[in-house]
């Protein structure tokens, strides 16, 4: 292998890009045996602690170039004003991002001079501390666990049951420690042992997919009964959302929507919109509320996002993004004002240093809302609301005030076009449902909406970037959650914490590669 300089560094940064081929909507998994590969033969061949650090980093820099290079997107709705800073915003993410697996390079090296590891040592060393710093990168400012590894296996419902027992972290600790284990070669193993190694991880694998398909054997949920739910994708593109000339119109459009006959003769009993779908400060406007109230079902409701403005008792006005529920006679029955806002996009961090604007529209920044994230909409179970991103959050998702009986999750992705984005949106609120054993119900403005069974599983959807409606009923929760659901990251920190056992007692291995 390319053992020092420029060309090294290419290839752990090629390895990163091609690493990122696995994720969503590509799927590519094979491609992550010999990305991870290449990342454990640099990492382990490292003699000082930056090397070890930047080996990681530079993976970490095409890895995540490539996973969330649709980031730029958002940057080109008003491309006048922001598109100079699209390739600013991705590459200066995927910098920032680069730091937890550097972290994880420096940490296994560390643990190494601590305790010298052999081949299979290394290899739990790098699944464990990949999982270490994915956990820790859902908490550092703010947060942002997107593409966590784990959700390469969102195309295989068998697959994606692991994150219902070992939790999101701990199937990506599982994951890259199988990618790994072609690096056994490298370290100075003979032939044998090295496909004994192999078919072990091999064994893994399908031990994981077996009983992923044995859980997914049982019966099914089924559905809620006496509820059809109509879930309303109006496809506006970003671009003219806000303009005032057209805000009526985006609300009458999704109002004809609503009333469309149904296709099954079922008619719903409860309408879904996007997030942000009305324009305008809905809490405030009793009129445009009895406008609307014309599509909310006998007995039901139309849940919908929308700002919120109020004035609070210094004379400041203060904003949220917020999803309501409105009543036949078009009185609002319960509202969620979203707690974890997107940094530049809802808020602007240190702006009076920074002196930059939000991307979303208007000048004044969102506020966190403080209301229970648990809803009660008439005629619906018991609904943990999440609007747009806060589905990324494993910790967050699971910490509920009171149980829910399935999740909701508004969102606007027409900020990020036709890209890997949204799919990879949809993916991480499918992880979200088997881990919780919840029933998860996607409305999107552009797509993709979707309804989610309690095993993660897609039962019905709207495509990216086409207008439609979707009719369904409401699957039901399993009647009882699942470990990870039960006691979150515990289950993550106890294999972590095996795992890293394990390496340390392992016996150790000849040095050999070191650069």
């Amino acid at each position: 292998m390319i053992r020092t300089g420029w060309p090294r560094r290419l290839l752990l940064i090629i390895a990163g890009a091609v690493s990122a081929l696995a994720l969503p909507p590509v799927h590519l998994v094979f491609l992550l045996l010999p990305a991870f590969t290449v990342l454990a033969w640099a990492v382990f061949a490292c003699t000082r602690p930056g090397r070890a650090f930047m080996a990681g980093w530079w993976f970490g820099l095409g890895h995540c170039a490539a996973g969330f290079y649709w980031v730029g997107h958002a940057f080109l709705v008003d491309a006048e004003r922001y598109g100079f800073l699209a390739p600013v915003a991705v590459i200066g993410l995927a910098v920032g991002m680069a730091v937890f697996p550097g972290l994880a390079g420096l940490a296994a090296h560390l643990f190494r001079r601590w305790r010298p590891a052999g081949p299979l040592g290394r290899i739990l060393l790098l699944g464990s501390l990949w999982a270490v710093t994915e956990w820790i990168r859902s908490w550092v400012l703010t947060g942002f666990p997107w593409n966590l590894i784990g959700s390469v296996w969102t195309f295989s419902p068998a697959m994606l049951q692991g994150t219902a027992f070992l939790g999101p972290y701990g199937l990506g600790l599982v994951t890259v420690a199988l990618a790994s284990l072609p690096a056994v070669f490298l370290w100075g193993w003979s032939r044998r042992r090295g496909v004994i190694a192999l078919a072990g991880g091999a064994v893994v694998g399908l031990v994981l997919w077996g009983a992923g398909e044995a859980r997914l054997a049982g019966p099914a949920p089924g559905m809620v009964d006496g509820i059809q739910l109509r879930l309303v994708q109006p496809n506006i593109p970003q671009h003219l959302k806000w303009k005032n000339e057209l805000r009526a119109g985006h609300v009458g459009r999704q109002l004809e929507m609503s009333l469309r006959p149904a296709a099954e003769g079922k008619s719903p009993t409860h309408v879904i919109w996007a997030e942000t779908a009305v324009p305008y400060n809905l809490s405030g406007d009793e009129a445009l509320r009895g406008a609307m109230a014309r599509a909310v079902p006998a007995g039901g409701a139309l849940v919908t996002g929308a700002p919120r403005a109020t004035q609070s008792t210094d004379g400041s006005r203060q904003l949220f993004n917020s999803v309501h529920a409105l009543g036949p006679d078009g009185t609002i029955t319960a509202t969620y004002d979203k707690k974890h806002l997107v940094p530049f996009g809802e808020y602007v961090p240190l702006r009076s240093i920074l002196g930059l604007s939000k991307l979303t529209a208007g000048r004044l920044d969102f506020t966190p809302g403080t209301t229970p994230r648990v809803i009660r909409i008439p005629g619906l179970p018991p609904a943990a609301v999440l609007v747009c991103y806060e589905v990324i959050f494993p910790a967050e998702v699971a910490a509920f005030s009171a149980s829910p009986a399935w999740l909701l999750n508004v969102t606007n992705d027409a900020w990020f076009g036709i890209s890997a984005g949204p799919h990879q949106h949809l993916a991480t609120a499918q992880m979200r449902a088997a881990e919780q054993g919840l029933p998860l119900v996607r409305v999107a403005n552009t797509g993709i909406s979707a309804v989610v069974d309690s095993y993660g599983r897609l039962l019905a959807t709207l495509p990216l970037d086409t207008p439609g409606i979707l009719d369904s009923g409401l699957p039901a929760s399993l009647q009882q959650r699942p470990p990870y659901g039960r006691f979150g990251d515990i289950l993550t920190w106890l294999l972590i914490l095996g795992a890293l056992a394990i390496a340390a007692f392992l016996p150790p291995g000849r040095e050999s590669d070191a650069v």
